[in-house]
């Protein structure tokens, strides 16, 4: 079926439940941003493959919403005869309904899709135009999308204590003493990773995130009501899981709501959809609407987790150090593409023996491919890393032990002056970022400038975040730490891993990210008069140095690559074949 058809069938299913329009998020019932095949409801419409964006759609008009990542891949993947191309924050699901609905117009939500503030919010934007705000029971789109595929019944799997850190039963135990002092009854945790946390699973119900489809009810005497499709429990999940965890067919987590009538329940609201606001109220429950505490005792990772998140970054740095050398002595001619490249790299990690999954599509773009921040070839898109052009590379890996995340940018055969420039920008940015010093409690937000301002003095800007928040063993962008202009106002906390990632991308010409992850950890300043933090990296892969304009560095950005570089030759090379071993050194020689 095209697109056209798909659409066409979307506008009949809408007529037929009285609708006049219909929004389509790309989410889950667990307000993630990766889901499963059963939740892609927004590109089986139109095409879009992105990890983010929505789209709205009319009788007799359709908009698709998405942010500065995808400005360039969404011209390329949906029909502008059918989607008027919107930009977000600029342009919201809910601004553009208010311009676009009629008076008098049903404009339909699921609302196990959407935050009760969505639902809200556009419903008051819709009534100043005379139109309503409908909650349908049956999603349209799911009417008419016929092969769409039931959610993963994958078996779920115990995170061993050895990579956890921390027993399941001292987290329930932590979680229920914070509801106690609330005080509250009951916790729902809605958020995957979260539950993943908390109970020491996971699952391979999401691509490239190990998470598993369910709900919690986190009890103030540290029980918990587990919600998971009976088939995903074997009897080693039920052992590890205990007593205190009594587990239900996930089908019944709504109608279990109703029994927490005249309980103290704590419900996200950034988190838990509005169809689980409307069954509490329904229930009688009081509801409290705070953060799911998991969130940040999930984000300050525990010292297991950061030795791990250690031994994953080596084991990961060695194996993209190879693949940095196969590119500089196999893929200078041209005849190298991106899915070869992709594969190749992937085939590397693999000869780890312990990588259990990648932690997201990789982003292999060459040229003006690499322009497109979350770039994916395909066979249609593919093409070869061509002299003369920066290819872009983008990915990472899931180990039981820890997470990745690393970009690098680099040369196919001679760059020019201009690449170089933005490049060596991009590259003070990244030290800057690296560099910095802070109080402990400084948000993302105060730091972002750094990143930015090599590039800002040229006029010059890039239009994605500085930094996301990583998990262990779990989803590859975390919160609630993150860097950007329009940054979190959560504190830096010692033990928290972000990436630091700025770039700079020419449509039509090519991109440029330098990415590593870092820990944030304390330092020790003397005279200090409160305590500070740093990042320290994880990330070890060599730099390009020949797209490095050594006259745009200080001596003390000289020094921090030739540091890095020293870390990255000292720490990889008893790990590296000796062709590879010669070739770091080489790479890696003081600027």
């Amino acid at each position: 079926m095209s697109s056209h058809a798909r659409l066409a069938a979307l506008r009949d299913a809408m007529a037929q439940q009285g609708l006049d329009g219909f929004v389509i998020p790309l989410t889950d019932e667990h307000m993630s941003e990766y889901v499963g095949g059963y939740a892609q409801r927004l590109q089986w419409l139109t095409g879009f493959e992105g990890s983010a964006g929505s789209a709205v759609v009319l009788a007799d008009k359709a908009a698709i919403f998405t942010d500065g990542r995808y400005t360039l891949q969404v011209r390329d993947q949906v029909d502008a005869s059918l989607f008027a191309y919107e930009d977000i924050p600029a342009t919201s699901p809910a601004s553009w309904l208010e311009a676009n609905a009629a008076a008098g117009q049903k404009i339909g939500h699921d609302p196990w899709l959407h935050t009760r503030a969505w639902a809200r919010d556009t419903a008051a934007r819709l009534a100043a135009r005379g139109a309503t705000l409908i909650t349908v029971t049956h999603n349209p789109v799911d009417t008419v999308w016929t092969s769409r595929p039931a959610p993963s019944l994958a078996p779920l799997e115990v995170h061993d204590l050895a990579h956890a850190g921390q027993s399941a039963a001292d987290k329930r135990a932590a979680i229920a003493a914070s509801l106690r002092a609330e005080p509250a009854d009951t916790l729902v945790v809605t958020a995957l990773d979260s539950l993943a946390w908390l109970l020491n699973i996971r699952g391979k119900d999401v691509a490239r995130t190990p998470v598993a489809l369910a709900f919690a009810l986190v009890h103030a005497d540290a029980s918990v009501d587990l919600f998971v499709a009976p088939e995903k429990l074997t009897p080693e999940v039920r052992a590890h899981l205990g007593d205190a965890v009594r587990c239900h067919p996930r089908t019944n987590f709504a109608a279990h709501l109703a029994s927490l009538a005249g309980r103290r329940v704590v419900a996200d609201p950034a988190g838990a959809v509005a169809a689980i606001f409307q069954a509490l109220e329904t229930a009688g429950a009081t509801i409290i609407e705070a953060r799911d505490p998991c969130i940040l005792a999930k984000a300050i990772k525990n010292p297991t987790e950061i030795a791990g998140s250690r031994a994953a970054h080596v084991r990961d740095g060695a194996a993209v150090t190879r693949f940095l050398h196969w590119i500089a002595t196999q893929a200078q001619d041209g005849t190298i593409d991106e899915l070869t490249a992709s594969n190749h790299l992937h085939a590397l990690r693999r000869e780890t023996n312990q990588l259990e999954d990648l932690s997201f599509d990789t982003i292999s773009g060459s040229g003006p491919n690499g322009a497109i921040v979350h770039y994916r070839a395909s066979p249609a898109t593919n093409r070869p890393l061509a002299p003369g052009s920066l290819y872009l590379v983008d990915s990472g890996g899931q180990y039981r032990d820890g997470t990745t995340d690393v970009t690098r940018t680099l040369a196919i055969g001679t760059p020019s002056a201009e690449m170089k420039d933005r490049y060596t920008r991009v590259l003070k940015g990244h030290i800057a970022l690296g560099n910095a010093v802070f109080p402990d409690g400084t948000r993302g937000g105060q730091l972002d400038v750094l990143a930015r301002h090599a590039l800002w003095a040229a006029g010059l800007d890039y239009a994605h975040g500085t930094s996301h928040g990583v998990g262990s063993y779990l989803a590859v962008h975390e919160g609630p730490q993150r860097i950007a202009t329009a940054g979190s106002d959560e504190p830096l906390r010692a033990g928290m891993i972000l990436s630091n990632e700025p770039g700079y991308y020419k449509a039509g010409a090519y991109g440029i990210r330098i990415e590593n992850l870092v820990l944030v950890t304390p330092t020790d300043i003397p005279g200090a008069e409160k305590p500070m933090l740093r990042f320290e990296p994880l990330t070890l892969a060599p730099l390009d140095r020949t797209l490095i304009d050594l006259a745009l560095l200080t001596p003390a950005e000289r020094q921090w690559v030739d540091n890095y570089h020293a870390h990255v030759r000292t720490t990889l090379t008893p790990l590296l074949p000796s062709e590879t071993a010669t070739w770091l050194a080489s790479a890696t020689a003081p600027l």
